[in-house]
């Protein structure tokens, strides 16, 4: 497994394995790796002939007052991790290697970066779309494999790929959870045991509009008005958004149907949490 820190050395092993016929496959990350990074590197290589994972806490789609020096890192069980994967490459750039002195070029999806969380850290996704056509330029792949529990960040990600006649295939993977129904995230860390308990709480309500949909309610008011009253029950939980919306646009529905997506936000603490579920209608 090569491990590449330096820009120019990842992107001439890329073009070396461009010239052999073999097409590379980038599965971006943060770091702090747990099975739902494991279960995207699993799909980048039923689509790519050499995986490479980048490990980059990307300081630029951080607000100020967010965690970036607080968020979990852990370099050497990453990289064991990978390796037991089979991975082939890993690129670890520091931030004055993605960001040189006097950086000032930004890439944003105008439109879908303002919504749902881009209303709470409205330059999130400007720093999201920024690093990955970066790691795009630098990694060179043929397919880039996105987890769908960031959906919003899946959708913004296809749409600057789109726009902007990129030849990369984006995979979407489907959320990896825990045994009690929580998605998978590295912020999971910041939960207490206690806090970490009230969280199966954003699964239950999106459960519990599931089964309301099955039974014939679409109304979305009355399905939030049902998700707020299960996560109210819990003590020291703020709802920041919910929202029932179009798969690719994030239009908002006032009437659900299948294939519609719940996305949702929810403060514990002072933990910010993040899920999202398709709805299955009554025909499927």
């Amino acid at each position: 497994m090569k491990v590449f820190r330096d820009t120019k050395k990842q992107h001439q092993w890329s073009l070396k394995e461009h010239s052999k016929g073999l097409k590379p496959g980038l599965v971006p990350t943060m770091g702090f790796l747990h099975k739902g990074h494991l279960r995207l590197i699993q799909n980048a290589k039923e689509y790519s002939d050499r995986v490479v994972v980048s490990i980059f806490v990307n300081p630029t789609q951080f607000s100020g007052g967010e965690d970036y020096n607080k968020y979990p890192r852990d370099e050497e069980r990453d990289l064991e991790l990978l390796e037991e994967e089979g991975v082939d490459a890993v690129f670890i750039p520091e931030p004055l290697e993605m960001y040189p002195e006097g950086y000032e070029t930004y890439v944003v999806v105008e439109e879908l970066s303002k919504k749902y969380c881009g209303r709470s850290r409205p330059t999130h996704f400007r720093g999201v779309t920024t690093v990955v056509l970066k790691l795009f330029n630098i990694i060179q792949p043929d397919v880039a494999i996105f987890g769908e529990k960031d959906y919003q960040q899946l959708i913004i990600i296809k749409r600057m790929t789109k726009d902007l006649n990129l030849p990369i295939t984006i995979i979407s993977s489907p959320i990896v959870r825990e045994e009690d129904g929580v998605a998978m995230s590295s912020r999971n860390k910041y939960l207490n045991p206690e806090e970490r308990k009230k969280a199966t709480v954003l699964y239950e309500s999106m459960k519990e509009a599931q089964r309301l949909v099955a039974n014939g309610i679409t109304d979305v008011d009355a399905l939030k008005k049902e998700m707020i009253k299960i996560i109210e029950k819990k003590e020291h939980l703020r709802i920041e958004y919910i929202e029932f919306v179009e798969p690719e646009t994030l239009k908002r529905v006032k009437k659900v149907g299948a294939s519609n997506r719940i996305l949702m936000a929810v403060h514990i603490g002072r933990t910010r949490l993040i899920d999202n579920m398709k709805i299955k209608g009554q025909a499927e």
